[in-house]
């Protein structure tokens, strides 16, 4: 259930309550008992977890995060550029 927060014109109180969507706004202040209460308008509290905010931010067409991609293709890069030492030719030979 949502949480609204009320403000009186009157006395100039301000508190929260907890109501359902379905339920009528409140009118008649608790401390002056005057019908001049409003609802406050408030930012809303916001959440992020993970690593973005979507679940489609930075993600390949196939799913694979980024992070995942870079590992496996560096993995691939390392393992084309290993140098491997060159044989000499058996024909060579010294004879002196």
């Amino acid at each position: 259930m949502p949480v609204y927060t009320y403000r009186c014109d009157n006395c100039g109180v301000q508190f929260e309550r907890q109501q359902s969507f379905t339920d009528s706004p409140l009118k008649t202040c608790p401390e002056c008992r005057k019908k001049s209460l409003k609802k406050v308008i408030t930012p809303s509290k916001v959440i992020f977890k993970g690593s973005g905010f979507y679940a489609t931010d930075n993600r390949s067409p196939s799913g694979e995060s980024s992070t995942q991609k870079s590992e496996r293709t560096e993995g691939k890069t390392q393992a084309k550029t290993e140098v491997k030492p060159e044989k000499k030719p058996a024909t060579e030979s010294s004879s002196e």
